[in-house]
């Protein structure tokens, strides 16, 4: 139930969250200049190197349309995926059972997105106790990490992808101790029957699709090494073409391991001693990751960061991962703009004025992102501040409606210790999953997964690749503003832009469960369909389906192949820098209207939404 402030009665909100919801009663006031003095650092956000995955002109783009359930209800990113969720929830499994067993799937099917070697950020809801928590399974820096560990002898940034590639950026994986922490507290199913499915398959073979095969054809580097060169290359070098009948006896059996002893059966014993010498002999860039390093890995269960916007509670993924502050920073600091009235009507497309608003409040709360969000048990995050609707005010207040804030600095919300940091800027977006499940009690479930960027680090072993998530912190330790807050140090978690997101109603009943992956566009793709559905009134489809356009505090970007990019001249006239770029999300979700489930899955890649 919702108190008369609006707040949930659930008992987890902190003391952070309650404060950016203290003002929830009274309509959003009108803007006022800020009074609040501003840094004028300039946050730079352009160098944005390589895209998650191989853009959309790969493949075919099904149109799609929005699938009813009463039920239950699963979307993800692989039809064979998806049916493995919903058999688990036909058998009386809960959201969280229906993830796992998806998941598994996944990293079979997608291996170029997630899996057991690589980490994610899952948000569920639970109706009996009225819990959202937060897990937390991103990879950690080894105890052998340092600052300079991606730096060249001249002490400049390698180039990315000579980073990438090999044992060095390869994080402690943390996807399945997350998996079995929420299993744990919230499964009905035993751990073993979750992995029934993607152990046949990988027994049995799947059908390489267009889209596998596509970003195989496209990869430079997953000939590096011999073992996985044999897993996605015909014996004359070509990429497993499409239809091809591909089998992994090799994750079969990591998976009987897992399915029969647990997350320790990854985490210790011979598999952790494989991943360990896979990492540390690789030919490129051997990494330090250790026995320990595997053996003392922890998912933790945070709270979320929560914030009302109009007549829903948004809630998402606190830091380490940026996506859900600046999701809801974007969100609050919309807020005080009449976006309904700004609903498109020709050709279903938001005009220049629409994009130009959107777009500003994507700046600002990525000049924030880029100063302030770092691992919370490393640098201290003021998330309380940027979440203050007061502090939201005063930013949407710098949005002028006819001129371009290029770039936009950093606010000051509140005082921290964080405000003595530099900005980072963004590396390439990460090669993510994403998937949204509700099962027959109502319970809800956001997941974004992870291996980084497609291939992760092209390291193979037992069937599955590792990541190359260390990537994601910040190349350079310090600039020359300072010390810089997403630095590498052993132990910490480096900086995500993951966002799987939970909306409420009134009644504080779960509506909408939705996420994308994307590199640091995920913020912009998650705001746009949460702008689309709950302003506008699209349904789930048609929310995901609306072409995207996303700004990072640099070039105002529009997808490419949609009449979106007709608005080029109109907002480069308003100050814009524009660029038509491809725009790969991955958008699952489900919106639940009247006791009626309604899925749907991006037209951009191959997903599905399944239910009954």
């Amino acid at each position: 139930m919702l108190n008369s402030c609006g707040k949930i009665g659930i008992g987890v909100l902190t003391a952070a969250m309650a404060l950016s919801l203290g003002a929830c009663s009274a309509p959003p006031p009108k803007p006022k200049p800020q009074t609040q003095a501003a840094s004028v650092q300039e946050t730079k956000t352009s160098d944005i190197r390589a895209t998650p995955e191989a853009a959309t002109a790969l493949i075919s783009k099904p149109e799609r349309h929005a699938v009813t359930a009463k039920k239950w209800m699963i979307a993800t990113a692989n039809p064979l995926a998806a049916e493995a969720g919903r058999k688990i929830l036909r058998q009386g499994g809960t959201a969280i059972d229906a993830a796992i067993a998806a998941q598994m799937v996944l990293n079979l099917v997608e291996p170029q997105s997630s899996g057991i070697g690589g980490g994610g950020f899952l948000l569920h809801y639970n109706t009996k106790t009225g819990e959202i928590a937060a897990y937390d399974g991103r990879e950690t820096a080894p105890a052998g990490a340092t600052p300079d560990m991606f730096l060249d002898q001249d002490g400049k940034p390698r180039k990315f992808y000579d980073a990438v590639v090999g044992g060095n950026s390869v994080g402690v994986p943390g996807l399945l101790r997350m998996l079995e922490m929420a299993h744990r507290e919230n499964g009905r199913l035993p751990w073993h029957t979750l992995f029934e499915t993607a152990i046949t398959l990988a027994k049995d073979g799947f059908d390489v699709s267009e889209r596998l095969h596509g970003l195989i054809a496209r990869d430079k580097y997953l000939k590096t090494f011999s073992a996985t060169a044999d897993y996605f290359y015909d014996p004359a070098g070509a990429p497993l073409a499409v239809g091809h009948r591909l089998k992994n006896p090799d994750l079969a059996k990591t998976f009987e391991r897992i399915a029969t002893r647990g997350a320790n059966a990854f985490y210790g014993g011979e598999l952790a001693q494989e991943i360990r010498n896979t990492v540390g002999s690789a030919s490129v860039n051997p990494g330090s990751l250790s026995l320990d390093d595997l053996k003392n890995y922890q998912a933790k269960k945070r709270d979320p960061v929560c914030l009302f916007y109009r007549q829903w509670l948004v809630c998402g993924m606190g830091p380490p991962s940026s996506g859900g502050i600046s999701t809801l920073q974007t969100l609050g600091i919309l807020q005080y703009f009449d976006l309904a009235s700004m609903k498109p009507s020709e050709n279903d497309l938001p005009d220049a004025k629409t994009v130009h608003l959107i777009a500003e409040a994507s700046r600002l709360a990525f000049a924030d992102r880029a100063i302030y969000i770092a691992d919370p048990d490393f640098i201290p995050v003021p998330t309380a501040g940027m979440l203050d609707p007061g502090y939201l005010e005063l930013r949407a207040a710098e949005i002028l409606p006819g001129k371009a804030n290029t770039p936009a600095p950093p606010g000051m919300p509140g005082l921290s210790g964080a405000w003595n940091f530099a900005p980072s800027s963004d590396g390439p977006g990460i090669s993510t999953t994403h998937l949204s499940v509700v099962d027959g009690d109502g319970n809800a479930v956001s997941m974004t997964t992870s291996i980084e960027n497609a291939f992760g680090s092209r390291l193979m072993t037992n069937g599955f690749l590792l990541n190359n998530q260390l990537t994601d912190f910040s190349f350079r330790p310090e600039n020359d503003q300072g010390p810089v807050a997403n630095a590498v140090e052993a132990g910490k978690r480096p900086r995500s832009s993951m966002a799987p997101t939970l909306v409420f109603d009134g009644s504080g009943k779960v509506v909408m469960a939705i996420g994308s992956p994307g590199g640091s566009n995920i913020i912009g793709y998650v705001a746009k369909t949460l702008i689309a559905a709950l302003d506008w009134d699209y349904d789930i489809q048609k929310a995901i389906d609306l072409p995207h356009f996303t700004n990072r505090n640099g070039p105002t970007d529009l997808e490419l192949g949609t009449d979106l990019a007709d608005l080029k001249t109109s907002l480069e006239t308003l100050g814009h820098r524009v660029r038509i770029r491809a725009m790969t999300s991955g958008l699952h979700g489900i919106r639940i209207r009247e006791g009626q489930l309604i899925g749907g899955a991006d037209h951009r890649r191959e997903g599905v939404a399944l239910g009954d």
